[in-house]
């Protein structure tokens, strides 16, 4: 059992470019303030893992490991590694970090997620995040990759199942509230008409096809952190701080699964199937299995993709909400909303919060870890005590979930 001993992330509004800063500043400032929130000493960590997908694009830099060094002289020395899977290089990061700690190998890790994704322009932006795809092979005709791949997936699941633009709209809307009460969150300040949330063509313009404006997740430029114990490690933690390892955050599940990286692949694997990605079920699955539980009923929150709308649409029937192709009825019904059945994003997800790629898996666990210890704040669901988490990368080429919970 890996547990989550605490950690930090920064404010997904800032723009570090405007601010003079950089990659390695915010690196540090986000350690740091993990650090002390989690009330580690430096000296403690034994490894250190760094997601991001796309430093050399960005910014012009790799060898992110080194970062660790950068920030404090007792780093220098200390074994690191960067973990790229595209949206999903935090959970990735942190996946391996927990491999090293069940292997016996470290007992204390350090996981930071990180992107800049504002210092450069939406189109060179895009283009940077279209290396996630199959360069050269598909979406081709596309000015922006990732707006028209999920335009594509809407038109699957109007061939399959049916589906109402309405339903993609108030999952927008549910996030953007959510994000409101967020003081992390991208778009808390942000301001909507009734309009925006429609088919209209200059409240929510189109992007790519079926895509508008309002179905997009936000780009920005972010951190987030977590540290993961063993369970001597953290039973250590919890005597010396008079609590309970019980009422500790621990991962325990989790599911990896990969896919082609083409799209096309994908969508004729699936034909005729029950899922449209049959490998983003089986992630699912995996952590639940391996957390020893059966179904989303014993689930109290989820915070889940929403790179697009359709991306969250797809999400609540993988997760088994709903039957397959029914996703509308948990958001008819509520089911989704922080007071319904199954909270859906507390956050905001992307789509509210924001989306530094890189950062995106270890802020989601970041999340699931306060959930479920109590201290989500303004975010908190009452009474959560398990969350699961769904992170992809790609058109869902990686896609990794983690099972967050108490021994309570």
């Amino acid at each position: 059992m890996v547990y989550v001993l605490g950690g930090a992330q920064t404010d997904f509004a800032r723009n570090w470019a405007r601010e003079g800063t950089d990659m390695l500043g915010v690196f540090g400032e986000v350690l740091r303030d993990g650090l002390d929130q989690a009330q580690l000493d430096p000296a403690e960590i034994e490894t250190g893992h760094v997601g991001n997908f796309a430093g050399e694009l960005f910014c012009g830099q790799g060898q992110l490991g080194g970062f660790f060094g950068m920030v404090d002289p007792v780093f220098d020395g200390l074994p690191t590694a960067r973990h790229e899977a595209a949206c999903a290089s935090g959970s990735v990061a942190i996946l391996a970090a927990m491999a090293e700690i069940e292997a016996g190998r470290y007992d204390l890790a350090c996981v930071v997620g990180i992107e800049q994704m504002r210092n450069t322009g939406g189109r060179e932006a895009a283009g940077h995040l279209g290396a996630a795809a199959w360069v050269g092979r598909e979406f081709e005709d596309a000015d922006f990759v990732w707006p028209r791949a999920f335009s594509d997936l809407s038109e699957e699941y109007q061939n399959r199942h049916g589906l109402e633009y309405e339903h993609l709209m108030r999952i927008a809307q549910i996030n953007f509230d959510n994000a409101r009460v967020n003081p992390d969150a991208q778009t808390r300040d942000w301001q909507f008409t009734p309009e925006s949330f429609s088919a209209d063509d200059e409240a929510n313009p189109v992007v790519e096809g079926r895509t508008r404006k309002m179905d997009c997740g936000q780009i920005t430029d972010g951190a987030a952190v977590v540290f993961l114990a063993s369970e001597e490690r953290a039973a250590d933690y919890a005597k010396k701080r008079g609590i309970a390892l019980e009422d500790l955050p621990r991962i325990s599940g989790w599911g990896h699964r990969t896919a082609p990286l083409s799209y096309d692949a994908k969508i004729k694997a699936s034909a005729g199937g029950a899922y449209v990605f049959p490998q983003v079920r089986g992630a699912i699955e995996d952590a639940r299995r391996r957390a020893g539980i059966e179904g989303v009923d014993q689930l109290d929150a989820v915070e889940t993709h929403d790179c697009f709308t359709v991306t969250e649409y797809m999400a609540i029937d993988h997760l088994g909400i709903t039957a397959p192709g029914e996703s509308w009825k948990a958001i008819e019904d509520g089911s989704i909303e922080k007071g319904g059945r199954i909270p859906v994003n507390p956050s905001g997800g992307l789509i509210g919060l924001g989306h530094p790629v890189g950062a995106t898996g270890v802020r989601m666990v970041h999340d699931a870890a306060r959930q479920v210890s109590g201290k989500a704040g303004s975010c908190q669901v009452e009474g959560a005590g398990r969350v699961q988490t769904l992170n992809i990368g790609g058109s869902t080429t990686t896609t990794v979930s983690f099972i967050v919970d108490t021994g309570r």
